[in-house]
């Protein structure tokens, strides 16, 4: 009889129906490989286990999209979501939530990050003679509270000297209240995490004038689990991260195209969501706990505590746990550690489109897009990219967007809104007017706009 009454109640734990309550951030685009790729390619699915204790287990799989982390954090803390993706500022509020709540949430594991911080940027109206972060004092500057924008531009504002409540406005607001604002000259900037630093610029009413990287403080956006749910259903977690690794190989082949199904279901141009995912993209697909986004994560709790959001001694260790991201690495055939210790941006292997000479010098790439192609074409300095630019335009085809790579930063930028200076036969490239205008005087050169200097190879 006991034998019995124990096959009727592991046939009834089999059999139970298994919740997956996930909260991504569909606009945060460097969300996408774990949120919105793997809910529209139905890649958990593929990846949900079918035998042991889970047999006869079903999954009743649940999408919620949010804009922003501190909405996705309350449902997550009232019980109504199992998993969900934000940045490493407003993880950490997510983590000290759970925690006066009672419980505990894990970031199990990286999506995509700069560790040099790239990503958050501030930007000012298309019209404003403001070029850097310092000429902003005394104004009104604008930011999403409790996001990871946020925590930089505190950062950014330390570094500059000033005291936060009398040196500068900070007024919160989201991304598209901020837009209007922008547009409209209610604002004198604004900060903002991704994509919207580059989406802003990219629409036409808003120049970026300062980098994340200019803080040198890293930045990620990730993955957190209730612990408790995670300790319940280890390999349901373990499958995420698999479909999270599988999105990952994905975009990573084929970036054009993925970017395009982004753009399909945020609105966000696809034009800027390669400027991230595309090879020697802003940020970095980086599943891995590299020391930089663990000391992130340590700043945004010292950000916390300086901001008198959390009384907790709330430390890393506690909180980050690699062992999921580990296994599902393993499971997928991945050496996870030979992964930590890779720092490169996405590769590029190409040819330079224009002359057909393989690309060595990452440093000084530039591409276009050519409208009604679905390749992005690559070429291995600006020259190159503007002497073709002005052939194809003559030609009469249409450039949907340009990009090429900071001088200093080493950042991708967005080719329409960057300074540059010719000299001595070439072409560098800049995001601040300030770091252009030291490298003319230092270098001969001079300081154009884009069309200024695209103007020189017209012929």
């Amino acid at each position: 009889m006991a034998l019995l009454l124990a096959s009727m109640l592991n046939n009834s734990a089999d059999a139970e129906t298994i919740r997956i309550a996930i909260g991504t951030q569909d606009t945060t685009i460097n969300c996408a490989t774990g949120g919105l790729l793997i809910r529209e390619l139905q890649l958990l699915e593929k990846y949900l286990p079918h035998d042991g204790k889970y047999k006869d287990a079903t999954y009743d799989i649940h999408w919620s999209n949010f804009t922003s982390g501190a909405p996705l954090t309350n449902e997550m803390v009232a019980g109504k979501l199992d998993i969900g993706s934000m940045a490493d500022f407003p993880g950490t509020f997510n983590i000290d939530a759970f925690q006066k709540a009672g419980k505990r949430s894990l970031f199990i594991n990286v999506l995509s990050g700069s560790t040099s911080g790239s990503g958050n940027g501030v930007v000012v109206p298309k019209g404003s003679p403001v070029q850097s972060l310092a000429e902003l004092k005394g104004k009104t500057i604008s930011v999403p509270f409790a996001s990871t924008a946020h925590g930089m531009l505190l950062r950014a504002a330390a570094q500059q000297g000033w005291n936060t409540e009398e040196d500068v406005s900070l007024i919160t607001q989201a991304p598209e209240i901020a837009g209007s604002a922008l547009q409209a000259n209610k604002i004198d900037a604004h900060a903002d995490f991704v994509p919207f630093a580059e989406l802003f610029p990219y629409r036409g009413f808003a120049r970026k004038i300062y980098d994340g990287a200019q803080a040198n403080a890293p930045t990620l956006h990730g993955t957190l689990v209730d612990a408790d749910y995670a300790k319940k259903y280890p390999e349901v977690v373990t499958a995420f991260l698999r479909a999270a690794i599988e999105a990952d190989r994905l975009i990573a082949a084929e970036p054009e195209k993925y970017s395009e199904l982004i753009a399909k279901h945020t609105g966000i141009e696809a034009e800027v969501i390669y400027l991230f995912h595309g090879p020697l993209g802003l940020q970095t697909r980086d599943f891995t706990w590299k020391p930089e986004y663990r000391q992130a994560l340590k700043t945004s709790f010292d950000t916390l505590k300086l901001l008198k959001r959390t009384s907790g001694d709330l430390t890393v260790d506690q909180f980050i746990d690699d062992q999921y991201i580990r296994t599902a690495f393993k499971q997928a055939g991945l050496d996870y550690d030979a992964h930590l210790k890779n720092y490169a941006s996405s590769p590029l292997s190409a040819k330079d489109a224009r002359t057909g000479v393989a690309i060595t010098d990452f440093k000084r790439v530039a591409q276009l897009w050519v409208d009604g192609e679905a390749l992005v074409r690559h070429y291995a300095s600006p020259e190159s990219a503007f002497a073709d630019l002005n052939a194809l335009e003559k030609a009469g085809k249409k450039i949907r967007v340009v990009y090429v790579q900071d001088s200093k930063l080493g950042i991708k930028l967005l080719a329409a809104n960057a300074w540059f200076v010719q000299h001595k036969n070439s072409v560098s490239s800049f995001l601040l007017k300030d770091e252009a205008e030291v490298f003319a005087k230092a270098n001969g050169g001079s300081v154009l706009s884009f069309a200024a200097t695209k103007n020189i190879y017209a012929n």
